[in-house]
């Protein structure tokens, strides 16, 4: 596994995303109550950016259109034939690390 730094993990807060670029992909960073995951950001309905939408749990919510994500599996809520990509994290001291080389 290839882990690089995505970003600082104090920069995300609880409940909520962020859009980072990784290794030239844009990827949302999310914190489900100390649990950080990553996603492709790109809503796979309409290309809505999903680390600007509502998080619920470890659900994303795309601003655009409602899709609906499990940020943990890529699932998607809406359609179960859909589905987005996830990456492995981990942090490291005050960084968070993901490796977009593994992503499913």
């Amino acid at each position: 596994m290839a882990f690089v730094k995505a970003a600082e993990a104090a920069a995300i807060p609880s409940g909520e995303g962020i859009v980072v670029e990784v290794e030239g992909k844009k990827i949302a960073l999310f914190n489900c109550d100390g649990n950080y995951f990553a996603t492709d950001n790109t809503c796979v309905h309409r290309g809505g950016p999903l680390g600007e939408g509502l998080v619920e749990g470890t659900t994303v919510i795309c601003p655009r259109h409602g899709w609906e994500f499990d940020v943990s599996s890529g699932a998607c809520l809406t359609n179960r034939k859909a589905r987005i990509g996830v990456y492995p994290t981990k942090v490291e001291g005050e960084d968070l690390l993901v490796d977009v080389s593994a992503g499913s």
